[in-house]
This record gives structure tokens, C-alpha cells and sequence, in this order.
């Protein structure tokens, strides 16, 4: 279209090679893992809020994989809190570690639960978009919930073996369907704003509804349960899985919107690529007929963000906290001055991913 600014994006720095699969050992994984959790906690985790509850959750996932203790600053992180909820969705979002280190012995997390049961079924706290999304704030219905309230759901499903939750679950994504999925491009957009969707294909939005339709996929596995959303979510992940591999770089990572488009054309971004590898490993045993694409892809992709781990354990090139944009070009705020926990959340998923595979 006219006035299109490409110039931003002719200045980017060429993208790092890749590391290989084979020199990604148990140990040389391991020694990442401990980079990203020692600084991690350095910088602070100092809000309840959707940052926080993404890295608490894949450090809690990575323990479990590793067979690590749980240390005190993690228990204790959660014990600071008299409130937990602050009016948003995203706040759901630290409740996910929380049920699943009490689910061990390792903390009480009544209170917690408590509160967050009673905002989310407080009508006045929630609000439903006209094909039932929880919505991300009032008329705009955002990717990002999937994550945020789907983890806590699912991890509540999980700890006390309801499957009811789960279905809740398939119902948010169905509902996520019909206002974000492009059938066209097999991906889904950032999000919708009164009833109009804003078809920005964002990375790490991609990356969470990746991520989610897996994890929902994983729970019904657990709990042995045949959910009514099942093969619907099955069919789109696919989708959205072999359309992202369509516009995968040759060099692994994806632009911080994943279609190419030429504001942002080489702008990379390395949460979502974490992010999207990560899913498409872990959704090889419920694709089958997809696995060796898959697992090329997905190999790829966090090969080549794991390069982007610095010296000290810092995710480079993670974009910032991202609001809903109206133009494709304001996505393009790329942090590698400090510290965002998402990003180390996502990098940490992708190594416990990658680990899991070499155990198996």
C-alpha cells in the first residue's frame, strides 16, 4: 500500500546462525536453563501479573523435567502476596505455577485459588465477546487470554483431576476461533477490537495459541478425556502450525509478525520463535502425518533462539510488553537492553521441550 516505511526494517542487523541440534546436550541445555533462571531472579519478579506467571510456570515445568528441587525464593515469591488479583485477565496468570506447587506439597495456595475463582466468576470482573471469549478488556477479545487464564484453567483441571475445566478450555479456544483464526492465512490475528478483527498476524500471539491448543491437547491426554473441542482444536493447530512453516526464514527465527510483512520485514523476534518450536515438538504425537515437518521446523526454530541466550542468561531480542496495535509497524518494539520475563519464560519452555525429546 502507499506510505509504507521500510526503512526501519532495511537497518535491522543481520540474524545470528543458528545452533545445531546435536551440540544442544543435556548439559549444555541444563547450563542455559541455570543461566536464564539465576538472572531472571536477579532482575526481580516484582509484580502478580502475566510476565511473572509466564517465567514462574516454565520454571516450575523445567524443575519437573530435571528433577530439581523447588527452591525457597520460588516458594517464597508466592507467599508475599495478600492480593493476587488487579482487575485483569492476565493477572490469572502466576495462579498456573502456584496450583501446581501446591499439587506437590510445596506451598498452600487455598487463598490464592480463592481469589481468583472469585474474580473470574464475579460477571462484573469478566466480560464475553458475542461468540462467548472471555474477553482481554472490555470489546476486545486478544490472543494473549488463551495463555494467561488458559494455564491457570488447565492447571486447575490437572490438580484436581476435573475434566469440566478442560472442556472450559476448548470452549475459549473455539470461541478465540471465530474471532482470530484467518482460514485464509492458517494463522491468527493479535486480536479484535468491538467486533472488528485487527489481522495483524503478531508472533508471540501465534506463539500463545500455539502453545495453548497443546497444552489443551496434553491435559485431555492426562486425564484420559475425550474433550467436545477436541478434533476442531487438532485441525487448527495443524493449520496454524504448517502455515508458520511456510513463512519460516531459512535461518529459523521468525519477523515479529510472522506473514512477511514488509514494514516489518526482518525485524526478528525470539520469544515467539521459542514460543512456536516449542509447540510444534510437543504437537508431533497429536499430528502424526505432520511429525517430520514438525519436528524440522520446530528443531529449527529454537536452535536458532537459543543462540540469542547472551552471556549472562538474557533473551535477546524479545519484543516488549505489546498492547493491540492499529497499524502492523507499532509490533515493532524489539527490547535486548534488558530483561523481559515473558521472553526467558518462553526460552526456558523451549529447553524443557528440547530435554523432554532426548529423554524420550
Amino acid at each position: 500500500m502507499a506510505g509504507e516505511d521500510t526503512t526501519s526494517s532495511a537497518l535491522e542487523p543481520a540474524p545470528l546462525t543458528p545452533l545445531t541440534i546435536s551440540s544442544l546436550t543435556p548439559e549444555i541445555l541444563n547450563e542455559k536453563a541455570a543461566r536464564v533462571i539465576e538472572t531472571t531472579w536477579k532482575s526481580g519478579l516484582p509484580q502478580w501479573s502475566w510476565g511473572e506467571g509466564v517465567y514462574l510456570l516454565a520454571e516450575v515445568r523445567y524443575r519437573e523435567l530435571a528433577g530439581l528441587p523447588y527452591p525457597d525464593q520460588l516458594k517464597k515469591w508466592f507467599l508475599q502476596w495478600n492480593t493476587v488479583t488487579s482487575g485483569h485477565v492476565n493477572n490469572v496468570a502466576p495462579g498456573a505455577a502456584a496450583l501446581f506447587l501446591a499439587a506437590r506439597g510445596e506451598l498452600d495456595a487455598e487463598e490464592i485459588e480463592t481469589q481468583i475463582e472469585r474474580w473470574l466468576t464475579n460477571p462484573s470482573s469478566v466480560t464475553i465477546s458475542e461468540f462467548g471469549a472471555i474477553e482481554h478488556w472490555p470489546g476486545s477479545v486478544w490472543a494473549d487470554t488463551c495463555y494467561m487464564w488458559g494455564q491457570y484453567r488447565l492447571a486447575s483441571a490437572l490438580t484436581n483431576s476435573d475434566p469440566r475445566k478442560i472442556d472450559e478450555v476448548g470452549q475459549q479456544l473455539s470461541a478465540h476461533f471465530k474471532h482470530l483464526f484467518s482460514e485464509k492465512m492458517g494463522l491468527f490475528a493479535h486480536g479484535s477490537y468491538r467486533g472488528t478483527t485487527l489481522w495483524n498476524f503478531w508472533g508471540r500471539g501465534n506463539a500463545w495459541m500455539a502453545l495453548s491448543m497443546v497444552d489443551y491437547l496434553d491435559a485431555c491426554s492426562a486425564l484420559n478425556h475425550i474433550s467436545p473441542e477436541i478434533n476442531l482444536v487438532k485441525e487448527v493447530l495443524e493449520q496454524q502450525l504448517q502455515s508458520l512453516r511456510g513463512f519460516q526464514p531459512e535461518y529459523g527465527i521468525w519477523d515479529v509478525l510472522v506473514d512477511g510483512q514488509i514494514e516489518n520485514k526482518g525485524i526478528l523476534e525470539t520469544s515467539a520463535s521459542a514460543g512456536i518450536g516449542a509447540a510444534m515438538l510437543r504437537a508431533m504425537k497429536y499430528l502424526p502425518s505432520s511429525k517430520n515437518e514438525l519436528e524440522k521446523s520446530g528443531s529449527l526454530a529454537i536452535s536458532a533462539a537459543l543462540a540469542y541466550i547472551d552471556e549472562i542468561g538474557v533473551l535477546t531480542r524479545t519484543s516488549a510488553g505489546t498492547v493491540l496495535q492499529l497499524i502492523p509497524f507499532g509490533y515493532s518494539v524489539i527490547r535486548s537492553d534488558r530483561l523481559q520475563l515473558w521472553g526467558q519464560g518462553l526460552a526456558l519452555h523451549a529447553i524443557s521441550t528440547l530435554l523432554s525429546d532426548l529423554k524420550t
